[in-house]
């Protein structure tokens, strides 16, 4: 059962972000970012309370992904991130990104904090950072 509400063109929209966000970390790194995606989606709650949707997430300004602002993001979606995209959509969680509302790729380690929020792990190139429970509820709710 979908975790959030997504058209088949939201799949394709998703699929193509996390291809060019994190297509040189793998499909374990393609994953990550889709569960990323998927939780601002979730949330009613700091960056993300009017983010209702795959198409706004995408397209956050401030705060979104610097992915769309390159060439690379613009070519079609291909089945096998679009699978990616519809596992992560029906309630896949991977760690460190099962909580998380942010990445990054720093030069060297990952720091505790990030904008004032916490590291929850790494993988490969990319820190995740997640949201103490108290200031987003929503993203700790199992579903």
């Amino acid at each position: 059962m979908a975790v959030i509400k997504a058209s088949y063109n939201d799949k394709r929209l998703l699929a193509r972000l996390i291809r060019a966000e994190a297509e040189g970390e793998g499909e374990q790194g393609m994953l990550l970012v889709a569960n990323v995606c998927v939780n601002r989606v979730r949330v009613r709650c700091l960056d993300f309370v009017d983010i209702n949707s795959v198409e706004r997430m995408v397209w956050q300004s401030p705060g979104g992904f610097e992915a769309v602002h390159h060439p690379y993001f613009y070519q079609r979606a291909r089945e096998k991130e679009i699978r990616l995209a519809e596992r992560i959509i029906n309630g896949e969680r991977h760690h460190p990104a099962e909580r998380a509302l942010w990445f990054f790729r720093p030069n060297g380690t990952c720091p505790a904090q990030w904008w004032n929020q916490w590291n929850s792990g790494r993988y490969k190139l990319h820190c995740f950072y997640s949201p103490v429970e108290s200031e987003c509820p929503d993203v700790y709710r199992v579903y």
